[in-house]
């Protein structure tokens, strides 16, 4: 498998007091779909797998997840993982166009590209998450490589492939807005959109102007045209891991979410509804995210003398899991709803419970 290209970068953020900066390399391996561009922080840890990311449409790595991983409370976690941030071909920084008539991969075969970056890597097992396409693809991956997989976090998943309706009013909505504006409406809700807020103007400036916009419409394409995924309750066809499900009230995606939860084992998945976040809760929220996922974690029996403080310090909902021993390692979590108080609520084992904080 050749490698095409590794830089080092340092990552710009502010440092907290006693932390080093973090040194990214970025890699590029050809798969039997063409090459894929990935950025590696850290180093492997014995006996933890790999947090592994992938972007939604209209985004890279660093546009889509930047303000999660550089969240304060998040620094906890990236010191115990190594991370990989996967952008889909032509989405990274610098990328170029791709030719007239470039047959761009299917979201299937996006999912097939990710193990050659382990094998590459020499990792074995990975946490994912991903936000919209991403989540597509971590989740087809984790169908066919289930034991590579130790957890899933799902964000604005759509599970379903379009249906004759939703294709009529693409190609509706096609024929009045431009490719970002649509995209914009994917990633984004129709509040955020008309409010159109700092955060709005930046995205609609990234998008708007890409350089690569003519391969973000081939991503897009490729989204649009994406399989059902087939899940069932009770079906061989399902996710075998831990599963966080995330969505912001009133998202674009938010009744999809909804449908997958109905979907999936409710004894190795929790669904996070989060208000006053948007459609992409991992740029407007990202502290409560980081809290949810640290807890996520937690059931999976990482990170056991983690502090949970952001949200029972700051107001109403703190979350808490529920674990079932699975050999060495818990494999269910609950999130709940704890009291004014601030005490921690814990539901039964193994139960999927639909939280707003």
């Amino acid at each position: 498998m050749a490698e095409l290209r590794e830089v080092q970068i340092t990552e710009e953020k502010p440092l907290l007091p006693g932390q080093t900066p973090e040194v990214a390399k970025t890699h590029s391996v050809e798969t039997p779909y063409g090459s894929v561009t990935f950025t590696v922080y850290g180093t492997p840890k014995p006996k933890r797998p790999a947090i592994l990311t992938y972007h939604d449409v209209g985004l890279n790595c660093k546009s889509c997840f930047q303000p999660l991983f550089q969240f304060g409370d998040m620094q906890e976690i990236i010191q115990n993982f190594v991370r990989v941030h996967v952008d889909a071909p032509g989405m990274e920084e610098g990328a170029p166009v791709f030719p007239l008539g470039y047959q761009y991969p299917s979201l299937d075969q996006l999912a097939d590209m990710i193990p050659c970056i382990l094998q590459y890597l020499n990792f074995s097992t990975i946490i994912g998450i991903g936000v919209g396409a991403g989540a597509y693809v971590l989740s087809r991956y984790a169908l066919t490589h289930p034991d590579t997989v130790e957890g899933l976090v799902l964000i604005n998943i759509d599970p379903n492939a379009k249906g004759w309706m939703d294709w009529a009013a693409h190609k509706l909505t096609g024929l009045t807005s431009s490719i970002p504006e649509m995209i914009l409406g994917h990633l984004f809700s129709q509040e955020e959109l008309s409010g159109n807020s700092e955060l709005i103007q930046k995205y609609r400036n990234i998008i708007t102007h890409a350089p690569n916009l003519d391969n973000i419409e081939l991503y897009w394409n490729s989204y649009n045209n994406r399989r059902d995924l087939n899940f069932g309750r009770g079906s061989d066809i399902t996710l075998k891991c831990p599963v966080m499900l995330v969505v912001g009230d009133q998202a674009p995606h938010e009744d999809a979410v909804v449908e997958c939860n109905s979907k999936l084992d409710p004894t190795q998945t929790s669904f996070l509804k989060m208000a006053d976040s948007g459609g992409q809760p991992q740029l407007t929220q990202p502290g409560k995210l980081t809290e949810a996922f640290k807890y996520f974690l937690q059931g999976m029996g990482y990170m056991a003398s983690s502090c949970m403080t952001r949200l029972s310090r700051s107001r109403t909902a703190s979350l808490t899991s529920a674990a079932s021993i699975d050999g060495n390692r818990s494999r269910s979590r609950t999130l709940s709803q704890s009291s004014e108080s601030g005490t921690l609520a814990s539901g039964p084992p193994g139960h999927t419970m639909e939280v707003s904080c």
